[in-house]
């Protein structure tokens, strides 16, 4: 089993057919989305594929460590990853075909008008530690 997280953006990748932002969606959309985000997890938790997802808020802070004291915080003027990622889902699959076919299932979440999002998600495996070579 290998884990992947599937990336959910807000903006910076490729636009969706069903491109109109969740602000713009009635509230029986969100919950038609969500309901579907719900029901895709649970079904891989049943095959044992689901290892954690979360929606993530807006807000957000960068902090750095900068010596001794307080950390210094800043809100930009960089690209922030709270405009860009709106969740994320991790799951631990056999292989990175079944990562893919199950990024494209939960690329048709409904979006507006109750119609699919067809999303990109990024589909990205997590490091493993190198093989340990003996002599």
């Amino acid at each position: 089993m290998a884990k992947y997280l599937l990336l959910k953006h807000y903006r910076g990748a490729p636009a969706a057919v069903n491109d109109v932002p969740m602000d713009r969606w009635t509230p029986e959309e969100i919950s038609a989305h969500m309901r579907y985000m719900h029901e895709f997890a649970a079904r891989l938790e049943k095959t044992g594929e689901f290892v954690d997802g979360q929606a993530l808020a807006p807000e957000g802070t960068w902090v750095r460590y900068d010596g001794e004291g307080r950390p210094p915080v800043t809100d930009g003027p960089f690209a922030e990853t709270k405009d860009l990622i709106a969740g994320w889902m991790v799951i631990d699959v056999d292989s990175q075909e079944r990562a893919v076919e199950l990024a494209g299932e939960l690329s048709a979440a409904p979006g507006a008008g109750g119609e699919p999002i067809h999303e990109w998600l990024e589909v990205r495996p997590f490091l493993t530690a190198p093989p340990t070579v003996t002599e």
